[in-house]
C-alpha cells in the first residue's frame, strides 16, 4: 500500500447544492477505501457541506483550507476550500436558482485553476444542472464547455467508462435529426484519435482496440439503408489504422456492443448520444464515470444527474461517484507514470 503522502490529490467540486451532489460526496467520503487511494479534497460551501453533515448524522469534522498543501487527508475530517456564496437560510433543497448556478460555477473553475496549476492531480465533478446555470447568466451548457473554455481545449470527446465496457461519443446533446450532418471524416479521425491515446495515457492500455459503429442499421446494409458508412466512417477508420491505430468497423450497433462487453475491444466509438448510453447504462447504470478525453488535466464524474426528486432526502446513491475519484486516482497515477 501506498503511503498517504504519495497519494494523489483529487479535487471534487461540489456540484449543484440543490442536488444531490452534497449528500453523496459526505456517502463516498465515508467509506475509508478512498483515502487508500486518493487524498480527496472538496471544493464547495461549508455551510451546505455542514447542513448535509447534520442531515445524513455523520461524525465528520471539516478542515477549511485555502491550498491542497494544508490538508489533514484522513479519514473522519473532510478538507475543503470554501466557496462560501450561498445564504443556507434561503437556501432550498430540489429547486434551481439564480444563486445556486453561480456557486456550482464557481466551485468548478476552483478546480480547474487548480488542477491547471499542478496542486491537485485531478478533477471529480458533481453533477449540475443546465437550468440553474441559465438563471446565473453563465455561457456553458454544462460541465464540458466549461472545461474545455478554461483550458484552451479545442478537441474533446466524452467517454462513459466501466469495468465492463467504454463508449466515446461523436456528437453528444443535440437532435437526433442533425446527426449525420453533424459527422465528417475529419471529426470521426479526431475522435478515434483521442480514444487511442487517452485509452494508453489514462488507462494504461499499451496496444487499444477500438471499434467503430455504424450510424444506420446493418451499418447501412452496402449503402441499402444510408451512405454515412461508406462515404464517412469507413474512410475515417482506413485512415486511423493508416496512421497505426487498431481501428474495426464501421460494425453494426446492435452486435458491437455485445463484442466489447466479451472483451474484444477496449472501447466503442458511438456516433450519437443515446446509441453509446443506452448499452453503457444498461450495463453500468450506479457504477459509470464519465471522463472527457482531450483535456490537459484529468477530468471524471458521475454518469447521473442532480436528482432533484430524491435531494436532501438521504437516499441517494454514492455508487458512481465513488467509481468517478477511483478513476481520477487511476488516471492520475498512470499519468505519473508517464512522466
Amino acid at each position: 500500500m501506498k503511503p498517504p503522502s504519495s497519494l494523489p490529490v483529487i479535487g471534487i467540486s461540489m456540484g449543484d447544492p440543490a442536488g444531490i451532489g452534497p449528500e453523496i460526496l459526505l456517502k463516498a467520503l465515508n467509506d475509508p477505501g478512498i483515502y487508500a487511494v486518493c487524498r480527496p479534497l472538496i471544493i464547495g460551501d461549508s455551510h451546505i457541506l455542514k447542513k448535509a453533515l447534520d442531515h445524513l448524522g455523520f461524525p465528520h469534522h471539516l478542515h477549511i483550507i485555502d491550498e491542497p498543501g494544508q490538508g489533514y487527508f484522513r479519514f473522519n475530517t473532510v478538507d475543503m476550500i470554501d466557496i462560501p456564496l450561498l445564504n443556507r437560510l434561503n437556501f432550498t433543497p430540489g429547486l434551481a436558482c439564480m444563486e445556486t448556478g453561480t456557486a456550482m460555477q464557481e466551485y468548478v473553475i476552483k478546480g480547474i485553476d487548480l488542477a491547471l496549476d499542478g496542486k491537485i492531480d485531478g478533477l471529480v465533478t458533481c453533477p449540475i444542472t443546465k437550468t440553474a446555470l441559465k438563471l446565473a447568466g453563465s455561457d456553458f451548457h454544462g460541465h464540458t464547455e466549461l472545461l474545455a473554455h478554461k483550458t484552451g481545449t479545442k478537441d474533446y470527446a466524452m467517454m462513459l467508462a466501466g469495468k465492463t465496457l467504454r463508449v466515446v461519443l461523436t456528437t453528444i446533446h443535440i437532435p437526433l435529426a442533425q446527426v449525420p450532418a453533424s459527422l465528417t471524416r475529419e471529426g470521426l479521425i479526431r475522435k478515434i484519435r483521442l480514444t487511442h491515446t487517452s485509452l494508453k495515457s489514462r488507462f494504461n492500455i499499451k496496444e487499444p482496440r477500438i471499434a467503430v459503429a455504424g450510424l444506420n442499421p446493418h451499418s447501412g446494409e452496402a449503402s441499402m439503408f444510408g451512405r454515412e458508412e461508406e462515404d464517412l466512417i469507413l474512410p475515417a477508420v482506413r485512415a486511423s489504422n493508416a496512421e497505426g491505430m487498431n481501428v474495426h468497423g464501421p460494425l453494426p450497433p446492435d452486435t458491437v456492443f455485445y463484442h466489447a462487453v466479451q472483451g474484444r475491444y477496449d472501447a466503442v466509438v458511438c456516433m450519437y448520444h443515446d446509441q453509446g448510453l443506452i448499452p453503457f447504462k444498461l450495463i453500468h447504470f450506479k457504477d459509470g464515470v464519465n471522463t472527457t478525453l482531450g483535456l490537459p488535466i484529468i477530468r471524471t464524474s458521475v454518469d447521473h444527474g442532480t436528482a432533484y426528486d430524491i435531494a436532501w432526502k438521504g437516499i441517494a446513491d454514492p455508487s458512481s461517484l465513488m467509481e468517478a475519484i477511483k478513476m481520477a486516482a487511476f488516471q492520475a497515477d498512470n499519468a505519473k507514470t508517464l512522466q
